[in-house]
């Protein structure tokens, strides 16, 4: 059988002028576009997390306003009213200006950053501040070509991400992009549209100041599948890339779609909206040919882990959160908890809404943020690194379990915990947590998830709480963790309080495991089951 012949896949091009120019896999989001092109207030702002398609968005509202026609052509926007007239755009990004040690490094970044577009536009002596520069560049595009200007700024927040730990130079990073954006109230009538990304969202008070009608279409149910592909998208444009995945993989076209839901689909910007595979990872994987772990290529974001480490963010209670949105759609700035952060960098997603209550339900999106979550916080939390966990031991664990004996499962986790030198800041990391068992919970946590097995802690019931449910396809494990009293007396609580019961109804083997940990070996002492 002759083989259908690969396409061209966008991995990390992000400019819609080459995507279309050169043959590239395109999935049209032109009419979300245009419909953004036509909103009533024109300055708009769309947080989304990093890798999904934030900068070819803003490149395809550049071509728009630019009145590319041809490359619309055949497009969704190309059958819609549209004057396509040539508007004036001044588009940057500011990635380039991340990671800088001080505020005044970062003057000077943006300083060269804006300097590229006076290349167009000319720049005055008096320019030496790049509010004033931005001001000019405003100005001179107007008065050039005689229509009002386009605006579009990538990855505001990066300047600003790698100091959230830091409140001096967050306010002295802060204050200079203020200036930067000082303008944009002054010139409105010069401006035809403002469109601005990132990840976070800075509160208008201290970044966005002077624009005072900056509107936030991120929650926007007609604007949730802006960014992402939507089941339908995959089912229909890339359902010839799933059917070349499958044969390279040696499967149906029907379970590949479904490895590839499992791994990379979950994500939902809005109540009621559809939910959206990871644009990047789903790319990826057809581009390789290979279902694997894209998003976390680059590490699990170092701003993040400093800010679950500030606020003593419990790891395993983030699967299942009730919670109203201003818990989640708060301003970075005034973050009380890292919960806003996890959201909005795309590491828990909207799950389900209360209309009555008016709660959302935010979970892990998907296998992929899963493992890639537990990878990066495994060496914080507990001290062990992901490839470690991810070859010997984790082989054997698996197999193990797969096998349904847990006793051997158990051998093998105590031999590895065993092994391990002393963990630095022990101590310290048992502090951060309620108990001691708490601290064993999070290893135990991070490394089933590390596994890709769904695992549960702290699960309410009747009797109380579980201290950890374990779900394999043919068995559900009721664990109960002790520091102080035997694995024997742990599993005598699981019957007391009958922590079992709700789970013998769903048609697997329930096993009952006792633990308990020894503090001064730091590792698993005994277990009992049953």
């Amino acid at each position: 059988m002759q083989q259908t012949k690969r396409r061209k896949y966008p991995v990390g091009i992000q400019t819609f002028s080459r995507i279309i120019s050169n043959g590239y896999v395109y999935v049209d989001k032109t009419d979300l576009v245009w419909q953004m092109a036509n909103e009533d207030n024109p300055f708009l702002f769309l947080a989304r997390p990093r890798r999904f398609g934030k900068s070819l968005l803003a490149s395809t509202l550049h071509s728009f306003f630019a009145g590319e026609r041809e490359l619309f052509r055949g497009l969704k926007a190309d059958a819609l009213e549209w004057d396509w007239q040539q508007y004036p755009v001044l588009h940057f990004d500011l990635s380039p200006a991340k990671d800088l040690p001080t505020a005044e490094e970062l003057r000077n970044r943006l300083m060269l950053i804006l300097g590229y577009l006076s290349y167009d536009y000319g720049r005055e002596p008096e320019e030496t501040t790049p509010g004033a520069l931005f001001q000019g560049l405003i100005h001179r595009a107007y008065k050039k070509t005689n229509r009002q200007v386009v605006i579009i700024i990538d990855e505001y927040d990066a300047p600003l991400l790698s100091c959230l730990h830091d409140d001096e130079l967050l306010k002295q990073k802060r204050d200079v992009m203020q200036e930067l954006y000082a303008p944009l109230k002054a010139c409105e009538s010069y401006i035809k549209c403002c469109f601005v990304t990132g990840i976070t969202k800075f509160s208008q008070l201290s970044i966005f100041s002077t624009i005072n009608n900056l509107t936030n279409i991120t929650m926007l149910p007609k604007y949730a599948a802006l960014c992402g592909i939507t089941e339908e998208e995959l089912t229909t444009t890339l359902a010839p890339d799933i059917a070349m995945l499958a044969e390279a993989n040696e499967c149906t076209p029907e379970e590949m779609h479904q490895k590839l839901k499992v791994r990379y689909d979950g994500y939902m910007f809005s109540e009621d909206a559809p939910e959206v595979y990871n644009p990047f990872s789903l790319f990826k994987a057809f581009s390789t040919q290979k279902v694997g772990y894209y998003w976390f290529e680059s590490g699990t974001p170092t701003f993040l882990i400093r800010q679950m480490q500030k606020f003593r963010t419990d790891i395993t209670s983030l699967n299942d959160l009730e919670v109203t949105s201003s818990a989640f759609d708060k301003p970075t700035e005034a973050m009380t908890t890292a919960l806003p952060l996890l959201y909005q960098s795309g590491y828990l997603t909207i799950k389900g809404y209360d209309r009555e209550a008016e709660a959302y339900t935010l979970g892990i999106p998907n296998q992929e943020v899963q493992t890639g979550y537990a990878e990066g916080l495994l060496p914080t939390y507990v001290g062990l690194e992901g490839s470690d966990v991810q070859t010997g031991f984790a082989l054997k664990f698996w197999r193990a379990l797969k096998k349904g004996d847990l006793d051997l499962a158990l051998s093998e986790m105590q031999a590895y915990l065993a092994g391990l030198p002393y963990v630095e800041g022990f101590k310290k990391k048992l502090e951060e947590v309620a108990v001691a068992e708490g601290f064993y919970e999070w290893t135990f946590y991070l490394i089933f998830s590390m596994l890709n097995v769904y695992v549960r802690t702290q699960v309410k019931c009747r009797g109380g709480r579980i201290d950890m449910v374990v779900y394999m396809p043919d068995a559900t494990y009721i664990f109960e963790l002790k520091m102080h009293e035997s694995a024997q007396k742990a599993l005598e609580q699981i019957d007391e309080k009958g922590y079992h019961l709700p789970y013998h109804t769903e048609g697997r083997r329930v096993v009952k495991v006792g633990l308990h940990f020894d503090l001064d070996s730091r590792t698993l002492d005994e277990w009992a089951l049953q």
